[in-house]
C-alpha cells in the first residue's frame, strides 16, 4: 500500500477500561468514513510518523464513523503511548483502509474467543451474528475485570457471553468450553500468542470445527527461509525504478531508501499493512499472515520480511 491515506479527525476519546483508550474518528469535512465489514482494521499514521494498525469496533448506531480501542503497552514500540498521551479530541491524523484479513464467514454456529484487547475485532462480529440469526457464544478472558473493555456492551447478550477475569477465576477452561462445539462450527479467536496457540492445539483435536485467528505478533518460531538470503532487484512498475535489495536488507527498507513511500506497521510480517502485488517473479514468503493458497498463487507478498527466490521481482509500487 503506497501512500493511499486520507485525513481523519478524533472527535472523542474515552476510557474503556484500565489502560484501554477508545477513540472515535470522523471525516473532518463532516462526511462519512468508509464502511467496514466485521473484522476489518485500519492503519493510523501518528504525528511522530509511526504507523499502527487497529481493528474497528464501531457501534451500529454511529454509521460513517470509526471507533478503535488502544491498549497502552509499556513495553511496546511507542505507538500506543503516543495515542494515549498526545492525541486529544480535535487531533487530525491520517489513515488508510479499511482492510479485512479476518472476515466473518457464514456458519450455523460461531464460537468466539477473546483475550484482552483481542475482543476488539470480535465485537462487531457479535452484532453481525445477531443480525444473521446465527447461534453464537463468546469466551472472554483478561487479567482483571477492570482491564477488560466493552463489558457493559457485552452484558446485553446475557449468558451467551462468558467473562473470565484471571484474578477471579483463573485461566479460561478452553477444553471444556470447546468440547461441545457442534460439527461445522467456526471458531474465531484473537488475543495474545499463548492463547492462540492453546486454542489451535485444542481445535486441531476437533476436526469438526474450523479455526480463524488474528494475531498481534509473528508465529513462533518464524517460518524458516527456503532459500538463501541473497541480493536481488526489485522493479517498481508504477514508480519506474529498479531498486537493488542487498542481502540483509528488506524490500521495504530498500524501496523506502529509493524514495518510494510505502506504509508499514509491524515490520514483522504479521499485520499486512505493507502487502504488495507481485507482477513478475517468485516471492520467498517469510510472513505469518498469508494463507497457503495465497502463498502458492505468488501474486502477493509482505515486503517487510519476504524476499525473492530469483534475481528479480516486479512489484506494483
Amino acid at each position: 500500500m503506497a501512500g493511499d491515506t486520507f485525513e481523519v479527525l478524533v472527535r472523542e476519546r474515552t476510557g474503556l477500561a484500565a489502560g484501554v483508550l477508545g477513540l472515535e474518528l470522523v471525516a473532518p469535512d463532516g462526511g462519512a468514513l468508509p464502511g467496514a465489514e466485521p473484522g476489518a482494521h485500519i492503519d493510523l499514521l501518528l504525528p511522530s510518523g509511526l504507523v499502527r494498525q487497529y481493528s474497528l469496533c464501531t457501534p451500529d448506531d454511529r454509521p460513517g464513523t470509526w471507533r478503535i480501542a488502544v491498549l497502552r503497552e509499556p513495553d511496546g514500540r511507542g505507538g500506543s503511548a503516543e495515542l494515549h498521551d498526545t492525541v486529544a479530541a480535535g487531533t487530525r491524523l491520517r489513515a488508510a483502509g479499511p482492510r479485512n484479513r479476518f472476515p466473518l464467514l457464514p456458519a450455523d454456529d460461531l464460537l468466539f474467543i477473546a483475550g484482552g484487547i483481542g475482543i476488539t475485532p470480535l465485537l462487531p462480529m457479535l452484532a453481525e451474528a445477531e443480525r444473521r440469526g446465527t447461534r453464537w457464544r463468546l469466551l472472554y478472558g483478561g487479567r482483571s475485570r477492570s482491564s477488560m473493555a466493552f463489558l457493559p456492551e457485552l452484558a446485553v447478550y446475557g449468558d451467551r457471553v462468558t467473562v473470565v477475569p484471571q484474578d477471579e477465576r483463573g485461566l479460561p477452561d478452553l477444553e471444556g468450553w470447546l468440547s461441545g462445539a457442534p460439527a461445522g462450527a467456526r471458531v474465531y479467536c484473537c488475543g495474545p500468542e499463548p492463547l492462540l496457540q492453546a486454542v489451535r492445539e485444542r481445535c486441531d483435536a476437533l476436526p469438526r470445527v474450523t479455526l480463524h485467528t488474528e494475531r498481534f505478533t509473528p508465529t513462533a518460531p518464524a517460518a524458516a527461509p527456503e532459500c538463501a538470503d541473497t541480493g536481488f532487484e526489485a522493479v517498481l512498475k508504477r514508480s519506474g525504478k529498479t531498486v537493488p535489495v542487498p542481502a540483509g536488507t528488506s524490500v521495504l527498507r530498500a524501496v523506502r531508501d529509493a524514495g518510494v513511500a510505502v506504509l508499514a506497521s509491524c515490520e514483522e510480517g504479521t499485520c499486512g499493512t505493507c502487502e504488495t502485488v507481485v507482477l513478475e517473479g517468485t516471492p520467498e514468503h517469510r510472513d505469518s499472515l498469508l494463507t497457503e493458497e495465497e502463498r502458492a498463487a505468488g501474486d502477493l507478498m509482505l515486503i517487510c520480511v519476504s524476499r525473492s527466490r530469483g534475481p528479480r521481482l516486479v512489484l506494483d509500487l
